[in-house]
């Protein structure tokens, strides 16, 4: 028996579909929170290990599980996923529309089981639409949604944001944000409901203040010219003299002010012009990163420097929050956010069960 999960979604079942990208970190987040997760993944013989997926003892977005072998296009095993899915509050799968229907597992076979069910569906297009059934990756769904084309330099291309922007910001965050919401309304109606959780929707809500500004007039549609994409010579990053960058954020009048005192460039009067980016390019060049530090980190002058993964790992003020973990030797971030009542924890490193998928397969359909 697994030891009782803490953290505010302790008791909520969630039955996975394996997939990549973020429908498992999705159920990361829920695992993380308390949540009894179990993830029903292809027999070994028949996964493919795709390049960017990795072993499963590194693959962070997997950890915190049960994981059940199943073949769906066996009887046996599709009949005994039902009755799993009977059993659990919620199902989260992240298939091409159509194919979960096709395998006798879609919205209306597991409503017609569990009518309180809520069953997260996450895709790039959406279900519906022209581009539904298409193949896509996180930089296509940006792509599309005007984010991609905002952020780069003002003469260079588009600069991919890794997949933070669409894969784990507009899907699995959404589709998160759209499981608990709906487990809240099952809880007073007694019905569960289809979440459509899209990539390509959540980035658009992502952009929601871009958008506005726009259409206010306070946005230019190129990359590089406005406020908070690089166009701004206090909200940019800087090279330092060892080959290292920092950042300045110091939107606000006040806190450039304390900027300026502190870099010994003069404050402009109000309304008045602000240092150009040359010069700040040229001041920031004639000390080191870690001199910046000493001089700006930990003032107002809204100053942090550019870390690498390690040595953000290592910051003080993250080692002071514990905001990284080592587990099963593999370093990973802690458990977001924080409750002050009933925290939640990792309940087990990726790779290692947090007990064996018969196991709590059969604790779910015992009751």
């Amino acid at each position: 028996m697994a030891s009782k999960a803490s953290g505010p979604l302790a008791g909520v079942r969630v039955l996975e579909m394996a997939g990549i990208g973020p429908g498992p970190f999705a159920c990361m987040l829920l695992s993380d929170l308390g949540a009894d997760v179990l993830r029903i993944d292809r027999p070994p013989a028949k996964q493919v290990q795709a390049a960017h997926r990795g072993p499963d003892t590194t693959n962070v977005t997997l950890r915190g599980r049960a994981t059940l072998h199943a073949d769906l296009k066996q009887t046996a095993d599709r009949d005994r996923v039902l009755s799993l899915a009977a059993n659990a509050h919620v199902l989260v799968e992240g298939f091409r529309p159509g194919v979960m229907e096709r395998l006798g597992l879609g919205p209306d076979e597991c409503l017609a089981r569990n009518p309180a069910l809520v069953y997260g569906r996450m895709t790039g297009w959406g279900q519906d639409g022209p581009l539904a059934h298409s193949a896509g990756h996180d930089i296509n769904y940006i792509a599309l949604t005007g984010a991609l084309h905002a952020i780069g330099p003002r003469e260079g291309k588009p600069v991919v944001p890794l997949n933070l922007i669409g894969d784990f910001g507009g899907g699995a965050l959404y589709l998160a944000f759209g499981i608990v919401s709906a487990l809240l309304e099952a809880r007073a109606s007694g019905h569960g409901q289809v979440v459509d959780a899209a990539i390509v929707d959540g980035t658009l809500s992502l952009m929601g203040m871009v958008y506005g500004r726009l259409a206010a007039g306070a946005w230019r549609d190129e990359r590089g010219a406005n406020l908070l994409d690089g166009g701004a010579a206090w909200y940019d990053t800087y090279e330092t003299a060892d080959g290292k960058y920092i950042s300045i954020g110091a939107i606000e009048p006040q806190f450039y002010d304390d900027l300026c005192a502190r870099m010994g460039l003069p404050a402009p009067e109000r309304g008045g012009e602000r240092a150009s980016a040359e010069d700040l390019r040229a001041l920031f060049l004639t000390r080191t990163r870690e001199q910046w530090c000493e001089l700006l980190e930990g003032t107002d002058a809204c100053f942090a420097p550019v870390l690498g993964l390690t040595e953000a790992a290592a910051h003080p003020h993250n080692v002071a929050r514990r905001n990284m973990v080592e587990l099963g030797g593999v370093l990973q971030p802690a458990v977001a956010p924080r409750f002050s009542r009933t925290p939640g924890a990792i309940q087990s490193p990726p790779g290692v069960p947090v007990e064996s998928g018969e196991a709590r397969a059969q604790r779910w359909l015992d009751g």
